[in-house]
C-alpha cells in the first residue's frame, strides 16, 4: 500500500509542479487573465478533441469494446447519482450561493486535471475510458449544470451537440468501431495536439490560482466544507456505489479518480457568464486544487485496493 501511495503522491507531486509553472508566472504578470482564457481555448476546442481522438485509435476487441460499454453505463450512471445527490446539499445556504456550491461539490475537474492524472498513474491503456468520463461531464454540465446555476432557461442542448469533448468523442467513436484511423501526417499532428494536454492543462491550473488572493481562499470557512463533499464525500460513494459491481479494475480505479478531482475549472465560467458569484468560485477552485494534493493519492490507492479485493 505505502508503494502505490508514493506513487500515485509522485504524480500528483509532478502535475504540481507544473502547475507551478504557471503559478510563478502569474505572480511576476508574465501570465495574464486574457492570456490564460486564450490558452485555455486552444486546450478546449484543440487538444482535448484530439487526446480524444487518439485515445479510441485502438485495436477493436470484445475485450476494448465491452471496456467501452461498460465506462460509459459506469460513468453515466455515476452522473445521475451526483445529480440526484446535489438537490440535498447545502440547504441551508440562499439561492445565489447555493447553486454555485452545488455545482462546485459534484463536478470535478475532469479534463485538466482528470485526464492527465489518470494518464501518468494508469497509463495510456486507461485514457479511453477517461475520455468516456469526460464526454459524459460535458453533457451533464451543459445541460444539468446550467440549470443548477440558472434554472431550466439556462439549458444548452445545441451547445452539448456542438462541444468539442462531445464532437471529439464522436470522432473517436466512429474512428474505434470503423477501424478507419486518420492519414499519417494528420495522425502525427494530432497524437502531436494531444500530448499537450497535461503539460499545459496544468500551467493553467497554475497560472489560474496565482490570480487568487490566498489569504481569503483559505478564511471562507464555508469551501471547506464543498471541499470535503467534492473530494472525500463524492469519490467514496463512487467507490462504495460500484464495488458490488466487481468491474474491470481501470474502469473501476479510474471513475473514482475522475470524481474526486477538485472543482471543474468551468465552474467559474457559468459563474461569469450567468452573473453568479465569480470571487466565490475562484476560491473554491483555488481551494480544492490545493487541498487534492493531499486527498487525490488517498483516493487513488484506495481505489486499487478496493479493485483489487
Amino acid at each position: 500500500m505505502l508503494d502505490a501511495l508514493l506513487v500515485v503522491s509522485g504524480s500528483v507531486l509532478t502535475l504540481f509542479l507544473l502547475m507551478a509553472v504557471g503559478f510563478a508566472f502569474g505572480r511576476l504578470g508574465l501570465l495574464s487573465g486574457d492570456a490564460l482564457s486564450q490558452v485555455s481555448r486552444i486546450l478546449m476546442y484543440v487538444v482535448t478533441p484530439c487526446i480524444m481522438i487518439t485515445s479510441f485509435e485502438v485495436e477493436r476487441t470484445p475485450e476494448s469494446q465491452e471496456q467501452l460499454f461498460t465506462a460509459l453505463a459506469v460513468m453515466a450512471g455515476a452522473y445521475v447519482v451526483y445529480m440526484a445527490l446535489s438537490q440535498f446539499l447545502f440547504p441551508r445556504e440562499g439561492k445565489d450561493h447555493q447553486g454555485l456550491m452545488r455545482f462546485a461539490a459534484v463536478y470535478g475537474n475532469t479534463g485538466f486535471m482528470g485526464l492527465p492524472l489518470i494518464q501518468s498513474v494508469m497509463g495510456d491503456e486507461a485514457m479511453m475510458i477517461a475520455v468516456v468520463g469526460l464526454a459524459v461531464f460535458n453533457i451533464a454540465t451543459w445541460t444539468h449544470g446550467r440549470a443548477l446555476l440558472g434554472g431550466r432557461s439556462e439549458l444548452a442542448v445545441k451547445k452539448v451537440i456542438l462541444n468539442p469533448g462531445v464532437l471529439g468523442f464522436a470522432a473517436g467513436l466512429l474512428l474505434f468501431f470503423t477501424g478507419w484511423r486518420l492519414p499519417g501526417p494528420v495522425d502525427a499532428a494530432v497524437g502531436y495536439l494531444g500530448s499537450l494536454n497535461t503539460p499545459l492543462a496544468m500551467v493553467i491550473i497554475g497560472g489560474q490560482m496565482a490570480q487568487a488572493d490566498l489569504r481569503e481562499v483559505f478564511s471562507t470557512k464555508k469551501l471547506y466544507l464543498v471541499s470535503a463533499v467534492k473530494l472525500l464525500a463524492i469519490p467514496l460513494l463512487t467507490a462504495l456505489m460500484l464495488l458490488p459491481f466487481r468491474l474491470d479494475w481501470m474502469v473501476y480505479v479510474a471513475a473514482v479518480i475522475l470524481a474526486g478531482c477538485p472543482t471543474a475549472g468551468i465552474t467559474s465560467l457559468f459563474a461569469q457568464s450567468m452573473g453568479k458569484d465569480a470571487p466565490l468560485v475562484a476560491r473554491q477552485i483555488t481551494l480544492s486544487t490545493l487541498l487534492c494534493i493531499v486527498t487525490l493519492p488517498v483516493m487513488a490507492v484506495l481505489a486499487q485496493l478496493l479493485a483489487v479485493t
